[in-house]
């Protein structure tokens, strides 16, 4: 899939491949954070940048299960 391809798909479906695309950098991100989070050791205290950790994943796990199919019911 080239360059051209992609800009192509964005115009034809600009919401499913925002979607698509921001659900691609938030898995990535997510992993990454997941990563640097493990390597740094057991949480103390708190433990802040877990709880956002969760709940960055929390809300990307709701728009795929609870946002997406309502608004492809609305379509």
């Amino acid at each position: 899939m080239t360059l051209a391809d992609i800009v192509a798909q964005v115009r034809e479906y600009p919401v499913a491949m925002a979607l698509e695309l921001g659900s691609v950098l938030v898995s990535c991100l997510l992993f990454a954070g997941t990563f640097l989070l493990l390597a740094s050791g057991v949480p103390t205290g708190r433990g802040d940048p877990w709880l956002a950790l969760i709940g960055v994943g929390t809300a990307f796990v709701l728009v795929w299960t609870v946002f997406v199919p309502l608004y492809e019911r609305t379509l």
